[in-house]
């Protein structure tokens, strides 16, 4: 006999019943838990087929009664191209390699601001970036990078341009001034033919000598009306008399605002404008609104750039540098999994199941949005894939526990999946905030803006969410599916 309080009692009865109604409710959640195996087998196998290399070739001989058959033959993978709410969905399911991978070139710009106010400087240099990430693209390369950094006095825009081995046209256009300027459109009788495409539609425009050097400085305000964001033009005197005559000869026309011969905006003219203001207005959201600001300050502010660094990198050390780490990280791994199965036995190779699963998610998740790999994104895959099994590990220890103080296999691993979630979560929660500060999304001046950093941050965090999704769900599926129902048959 032995003196308990009625908590305590009421807390037994409740383990009891706990016990009793686990038993009761196994085949109940039976369908369920095969349901959710299935979606993870299938899941696994889309995966998988996005993992796997885009071509193969097949060539075997071998021979049958005496007669020699032979294969040749090549399986292709298909990309993806989807279309889904109108918004395209394009993917080659190839790797994207970044600069220390795959080669190419580094270059680093020099904005001057002598001639630009110190309260415009982080405007005009946030301009320069865009308008150079813009014609970056016209490349067609991927994988590319612009960032800003300012130090001291200096304002740099840096470019990575992966794969780009022929750099001089690139770096001619990259290190030209933004040129804006605006377009009336040239008046067509009512004979001539309709333009048919885009490209015909902007033929019909002209300059009209407003230029980026009139315009004194675009800025994002808000309608007094209805509350939305407009744009706002300001114009110097010389370009005030330039705009008033255009917006007379053009009411109810538009005019075409190109920056870099692309045009940006194509407003229509509502009523004459005598003071050099102007709004434009269109239903913009506040990123809309801002982006378009930004793209004519970029011609507005003449923010002159110049080369100060051009680097170019082979891709043989970068290769040679990713076989060494995936060959360390394979060991690693390896390891990690023979540990697994040499201490928790059958609970250990559900693990490594469920940690090779995890590995196959996301490599295909790396594929599919895609993530560009640097060394130092390899390193954090590497890492989140030996970290995944640290949620693995709490659990086990916590089943351990149940398990020596009396309780059913079933109702001990329900038990440690739901008293080491708190665990997990805190020390998952605390590793995001860590790659967040890595990653630092808002350019923090004090924080780390380095592209090759935030590689790191980003596979880390990855990882992180698709480690949570393979311990609790995938792992706790397996052991429910397979190890519970056969603890219970040996037990009957």
């Amino acid at each position: 006999m032995r003196f308990i309080s009625p908590s305590g009692v009421r807390k037994a009865a409740s383990i009891c019943g706990e016990s009793r109604e686990g038993v009761r409710n196994s085949s109940m959640r039976k369908p369920r838990i095969v349901r959710t195996f299935i979606f993870i087998v299938l899941l696994t196998g889309f995966s998988l087929v996005t993992v796997l290399p885009k071509r193969w070739d097949i060539q075997k001989s071998f021979t049958v009664f005496g007669k020699t058959l032979s294969i040749n033959r090549s399986l292709v993978r298909p990309s993806i191209d989807l279309t889904t709410f109108n918004i395209p969905f394009k993917r080659s399911l190839d790797f994207q390699m970044g600069l220390d991978i795959k080669g190419g070139t580094r270059v680093v710009l020099e904005a001057d601001m002598q001639n630009i106010a110190q309260t415009d400087r982080q405007t005009a240099l946030d301009a320069v970036k865009n308008v150079i990430a813009r014609r970056v693209d016209l490349f067609g390369l991927s994988e590319t990078a612009v960032k800003t950094s300012k130090v001291n006095d200096q304002h740099r825009i840096i470019v990575e341009l992966p794969g780009l081995t022929n750099t001089d046209e690139a770096l001619n256009l990259i290190g030209t001034t933004a040129q804006l300027d605006f377009r009336e459109q040239i008046p067509q009788n009512d004979q001539e033919a309709t333009p048919s495409s885009m490209y015909e539609y902007l033929n019909t425009f002209r300059p009209t000598g407003l230029t980026g050097k009139d315009l004194q400085r675009s800025n994002v305000q808000f309608s007094q009306q209805d509350g939305n964001p407009v744009v706002g033009l300001q114009f110097n005197e010389e370009g005030k008399k330039k705009f008033a005559e255009i917006t007379q000869n053009n009411v109810g026309k538009p005019v075409a605002i190109f920056l870099d011969e692309y045009p940006i905006t194509i407003p229509n003219v509502q009523e004459p404008i005598l003071n050099g203001e102007a709004v434009i207005s269109g239903q913009f959201t506040v990123k809309e609104a801002n982006n378009l600001s930004i793209q004519l300050n970029a011609g507005a502010l003449p923010v002159p750039i110049k080369i100060v660094q051009q680097e170019t990198v082979g891709p043989s050390l970068g290769q040679e540098a990713v076989q060494k780490t995936f060959k360390a990280g394979a060991v690693g791994i390896g390891l990690v999994m023979l540990f697994m199965f040499l201490y928790y036995g059958w609970k250990g190779l559900l693990a490594n199941i469920a940690l090779s699963v995890y590995a196959i998610l996301t490599v295909a998740l790396y594929k599919l949005l895609p993530v560009t790999l640097t060394l130092p994104g390899i390193a954090g895959l590497l890492l989140s894939i030996g970290m995944a099994v640290d949620s693995n590990i709490l659990i086990f220890e916590r089943m351990k526990e149940e398990l020596r103080a009396g309780k059913p296999f079933e109702l001990a691993m329900e038990l440690g999946f739901g008293r080491a979630w708190d665990s997990i979560k805190d020390a998952n929660v605390t590793t995001l905030f860590v790659a967040f500060i890595l990653f630092n999304p808002f350019e923090f001046e004090f924080l780390n803006r380095s592209g090759m950093i935030r590689g790191f941050a980003l596979t880390l965090t990855l990882g992180i969410f698709i480690s949570l999704f393979t311990g609790i769900v995938v792992t706790r599926t397996l052991l429910r599916l397979f190890l519970a129902d056969t603890r219970q048959e040996v037990k009957k």
